[in-house]
């Protein structure tokens, strides 16, 4: 303090504003405390592999160009032949027939989860739990049982090291009830998290997952699969990163093509829907899905619903644009728009289809947009909350089929919690709550025509799906879906 002119004066530090360059880089950004999540989660799960995945997901993503059947069809598809881009039914078709030519496609092969994982994952957990209470004031849990006579293993391996060691190749894709989802339990990372009651195991969130497959499950390889007729969907080749021209208005007022990410488009498709099938789509914003299958003029009826009023407006606004006098005349186009919570709805037994693309960590929005991010910090409880969230929608979707109707869960996550252990939760929770039973359409011999354009993932990383994975070359998805029919 200086005494001027008998004035007192103090010097206060000037504070930059919100947006200078010193500010800006000392702050840490939603998308950034997402790729750090995934670093620690999806290294222990991909292992090496991951380094060129999270590449991938940092580059702008791949896409498909669908023709609008209520425009100029033939104009638009002219259009995108002279750009370069293929018919993706022809890609199949193509490839399909090459495949035959070779001596047909290749069965895959698949890990079975033994004994040793399920003592890798309870030494993990203690691990844990050390980390956070320290070793003298350990948090005991009757779910933390370790042997001394078990066989040793090294933990510092990451889980697919130990599987491939110590597993023997099941080519049937059967889940052993012996071992259930166990090996999940690897894929759920140990995060010391501040701000609620007290320091939490993220792990904890997803106590309620059963151990044991106890329930019956069949599983069929599926040997059909087409391209709708009616479906004109263009692409480009592996390793061409053309970019599809912008939509413009047709000579019907509607937009020319729909431009949607790659791998969207097999959800929809493995649903293999029949002339007059009556179908729902769960969780329809914002639109790309429900659009494919009105475009395929296939269903008799397609309820799009979402949870969101305000999703919903953006669904209307969506088909308005690229169906002709869709506002005009909704039931000329068999298209509902509902606004209803997928988990209470309650037409059991009422359809033939039902597409189930649930809220999930949308992984490449995630570590790309701050806007809209499931990793900020007042959205802890609801991120953690997520697979409860879409087990509950999964399980109550299965009610509303037919006998004999078939349902495609679907996520753009990575996470095997949010897949497989979503689908095994479901599974568990309608035998045991409503007696239903459920057969698995095994897609994997039917997608093989598919790797000309996108890369999957090994069949020995999964149990019950398909999982299109980032890959710069075809840097599609990431979209993981799973067909399962009801029995009679």
């Amino acid at each position: 303090m200086l005494k001027s002119r008998g004035i007192l004066q103090t010097f206060c530090r000037y504070k930059h504003g919100k947006n200078h360059w010193s500010r800006l880089e000392n702050k840490i950004y939603t998308k950034d405390r997402a790729m750090a999540n995934f670093d620690d989660f999806y290294k222990n799960v991909f292992g090496n592999r991951w380094n060129s995945m999270r590449v991938a997901l940092l580059c702008e993503h791949k896409y498909v160009a669908m023709i609008n059947n209520f425009g100029d069809v033939e104009k638009t598809a002219a259009m995108l032949e002279r750009d370069g881009a293929m018919n993706i039914r022809d890609v199949y078709n193509i490839s399909k027939k090459n495949q035959e030519l070779k001596g047909g496609p290749v069965i895959p092969k698949r890990a079975k989860i033994v004994k040793e994982v399920s003592e890798f994952i309870d030494q993990q957990k203690e691990i844990e739990i050390n980390e956070l209470y320290g070793e003298k004031e350990r948090y005991h849990t009757s779910d933390l049982k370790t042997s001394s006579k078990t066989k040793e293993i090294d933990y510092k391996k990451p889980l697919s090291k130990v599987i491939e060691e110590n597993s023997e190749i099941d080519c049937n894709r059967v889940v052993n009830p012996d071992f259930g989802n166990a090996g999940l339990q690897e894929f759920v990372p140990a995060t010391k998290i501040k701000g609620m009651e007290d320091w939490l195991l993220e792990s904890d969130h997803y106590q309620y997952y059963s151990n044991t497959a106890d329930f019956p499950l069949k599983i069929e390889m599926v040997q059909e699969f087409k391209v709708p007729e009616n479906l004109q969907l263009f692409t480009y080749e592996k390793g061409n990163i053309s970019s599809f021209r912008t939509p413009s208005r047709c000579s019907t007022g509607v937009f020319s093509h729909f431009l949607m990410d790659g791998a969207s488009i097999l959800p929809p498709l493995a649903l293999d829907i029949q002339p007059n099938d009556y179908v729902f789509d769960a969780c329809a914003a914002p639109g790309g899905k429900s659009l494919l299958m009105i475009q395929s003029h296939l269903p008799k009826v397609l309820i799009s619903n979402d949870s969101s009023l305000g999703r919903c407006n953006r669904l209307t606004k969506l088909m308005n644009q690229f169906i002709y006098e869709f506002g005009e005349n909704k039931s000329k186009h068999r298209c509902v728009i509902r606004n209803e919570d997928a988990r209470i709805t309650s037409e059991f037994g009422s359809y033939d289809k039902v597409l189930v693309d649930v809220p999930c960590t949308t992984d490449r929005h995630s570590v790309n947009v701050d806007d809209n991010n499931i990793f900020k910090t007042g959205r802890i409880k609801e991120r953690l909350r997520l697979p409860e969230l879409q087990s509950a929608i999964l399980t109550n979707c299965i009610k509303l089929l037919k006998p004999g109707g078939s349902i495609v869960y679907s996520t753009c996550s990575l996470s095997p919690v949010q897949n497989d252990g979503v689908v095994h939760m479901a599974l568990s929770n309608v035998f045991k709550d409503h007696g239903i039973t459920m057969t698995i359409n095994d897609l994997s011999l039917v997608m093989q025509p598919f790797f000309s354009i996108m890369k999957f993932e090994n069949p020995k990383g999964l149990k019950y799906g398909q999982m299109v994975i980032p890959f710069l070359p075809a840097n599609f998805g990431p979209m993981y879906f799973c067909k399962m029919t009801r029995n009679v």
